[in-house]
């Protein structure tokens, strides 16, 4: 066994090399097989593996693989030159299947993904005598494999399945279309049901996978593989099995009681309310963990809002990952009856920047817009001595004029640092909530179906406004005033509400919930409703970002994924086959 075999395998690699020779080194200086095989060894390799959970680079964030491939959120940044890369798959239809950022996503998952296997495989090797956490650990190890492939399984679909058994000669013959679409989800399921029966409801660290982080991502799995796809991403079926196992899942979750939604929505994205304690009754199911003032230069801040600061000079940079006015929309209100405008939100009055919301108390809004979006003249982050000023945005004839919220926090947070020009803070990022979960229930109950289902997960909708209803406290001008015009209600229990109405409900709570969290680009493929939702969404962007949307096109059968990276196929000497539709080198 060669020591550098679960690190760098040929088609999973960083570099071009000649793979069989360089697994051959044995490098001098490292330990020997025999010498890792021990609790101690194991146990660094086991946060060498936590270490890598969301340890993206910043110009490798989720939101650059999903939110902007959403209608939720423009790139920003300078102009479309700036990480131009992220443009291209912005506008979707300028792709391409060379882009050396697309292979670094993949090489990232997979040195991941080693770190887990290589865990494993050590240990495999002690019994339970030797090793009395063995299979707590290994259950967090196989959780966070899959954990990674269930993220790059959302951008590539096909991706690469390898486990601790390999040996390098399986290792270097493994295609990405070895195993059918949910033959794959069947493999990542199967991890975290394992992580789901041998892990502890407390797991000791913060930080630490719980037995109800995997049921969650369990649940999770099973709702996208409910959507069974057909080879041309079109939705075959909806297999009802899965999908009542998420019920299952999710009552068990909320019968543990360690979980509750937040009376605030915004106790969630700020620094001071993150969870202290494994026993604490909390909204976070399950989080990165990020540090500063930790020995190291830096810390290991936040790295998916790194880019989103404002350009002012209490924050300095890069105005990036920039909610889109169809977002915005999307926040408004009935006046009368508090609900969404499903069918007319992108039309009428449109709100730009703070002074709008001042000038037309007609136009009424989802408190979460204030949550999630910043506008020039309102208070950032809560902070009513800082609205935020006209320098803070960069390039608004290009990207208009809102910043993202959630992911930063203010300059006067003990948490935020300068790194180089960047700015960062160590507010934790949520990978899952149990806002998200109960939806997973409710989508479940509403695609079942049945009288009893549809109002259950009216409830569960409903439950959800009212906490935004009720998160207003924090949204005010510095006068005490509110900082826009606030109307939301639940949904009446009615003749309105039937299957049809309550889909569109769902997916609607969904947007508005967790908006701008690199979630709704991957829920809208789920649903089969990427190329409809995206190509309407362009249809009037193109009107609004002159600048750089004009040949903006969605192409179905195709761009629900992006390209198997160029460079992945070229090291693995052709076994990878391209995604569907897209150019073979």
């Amino acid at each position: 066994m060669k020591i550098l075999k679960y690190i760098l395998i040929c088609g999973l690699i960083t570099m071009p090399l000649a793979c069989e020779d360089y697994l051959d080194v044995n490098p001098k200086g490292t330990l020997s097989d025999e010498q890792l095989n021990t609790p101690e060894a194991i146990e660094k390799m086991i946060i060498a593996a936590y270490s890598h959970v969301e340890n993206d680079n910043r110009e490798q964030s989720p939101w650059l693989f999903s939110d902007i491939r959403s209608g939720d959120a423009y790139k920003g940044g300078s102009n479309s030159g700036d990480m131009a890369w992220a443009g291209d798959i912005e506008v979707a239809s300028m792709i391409k299947e060379s882009s050396v950022e697309l292979s670094y996503k993949w090489e990232r998952a997979y040195v991941a993904i080693s770190r887990a296997n290589n865990a494993l495989a050590r240990i495999s090797k002690l019994t339970e005598a030797e090793y009395p956490d063995k299979i707590r650990r290994a259950a967090e190890m196989r959780f966070l494999r899959s954990f990674q492939l269930f993220q790059i399984k959302q951008i590539f679909n096909h991706v690469v399945w390898v486990d601790e058994t390999m040996d390098n000669e399986q290792l270097l013959n493994e295609s990405n279309v070895k195993y059918t679409d949910q033959e794959l989800w069947g493999k990542i399921i199967e991890d975290f049901e394992y992580a789901t029966e041998n892990l502890p409801a407390d797991n000791l660290d913060i930080g630490r996978v719980s037995k109800y982080s995997a049921m969650s991502f369990l649940a999770k799995a099973l709702i996208f593989s409910a959507y069974v796809q057909a080879p041309d991403y079109t939705i075959e079926r909806i297999d009802n099995t899965k999908l009542q196992r998420v019920v299952q899942l999710v009552n068990e979750i909320q019968a543990s009681g360690k979980y509750k939604l937040k009376d605030d929505f915004a106790e969630n994205f700020l620094y001071e309310y993150e969870t202290n304690s494994t026993t604490e009754v909390t909204e976070s199911i399950f989080a990165v963990q990020s540090t500063h003032d930790d020995g190291t230069t830096y810390g290991r801040m936040n790295q998916f809002g790194m880019l989103s600061y404002p350009a002012s000079p209490e924050y300095g940079c890069c105005v990036m990952h920039l909610p889109s006015q169809n977002l915005v929309n999307a926040f408004k209100t009935d006046p009368a009856t508090g609900l969404p405008l499903f069918d007319t939100y992108n039309g009428g009055f449109q709100i730009t920047r703070g002074e709008d919301i001042d000038a037309h108390p007609e136009v009424t809004v989802d408190p979460r817009l204030m949550h999630t979006v910043g506008m020039i003249g309102k208070p950032y982050k809560y902070d009513v001595d800082y609205p935020l000023p006209e320098s803070g945005i960069r390039a608004g004839g290009y990207y208009g004029t809102f910043v993202s919220l959630k992911e930063v926090e203010t300059f006067n947070c003990p948490c935020y640092r300068v790194a180089l020009w960047f700015r960062a803070s160590s507010l934790n990022r949520d990978l899952i909530r149990y806002d998200e979960v109960l939806l997973f229930k409710a989508e479940a109950l509403i695609q079942l179906g049945g009288a009893a289902n549809l109002e259950e997960a009216r409830q569960i909708i409903n439950q959800i406004r009212t906490r935004a209803k009720n998160s207003t406290g924090r949204l005010v001008m510095k006068d005490g005033s509110p900082s826009a015009n606030f109307k939301i209600e639940g949904y009446p229990n009615d003749a309105t509400w039937t299957k049809e109405y309550a889909w569109k409900a769902l997916q609607w709570e969904f947007r508005l919930e967790m908006a701008m969290e690199a979630r709704r680009g991957f829920d809208l493929v789920r649903w089969g409703i990427a190329a409809e939702t995206l190509n309407a969404y362009y249809e009037v962007e193109k009107t609004r970002r002159t600048a750089y949307m004009t040949n903006a096109a969605f192409t179905p059968h195709k761009h629900e994924y992006l390209p198997i990276p160029n460079r992945q196929i070229t090291y693995s000497k052709g076994l990878y086959k391209q995604n569907l539709n897209y150019d073979a080198i």
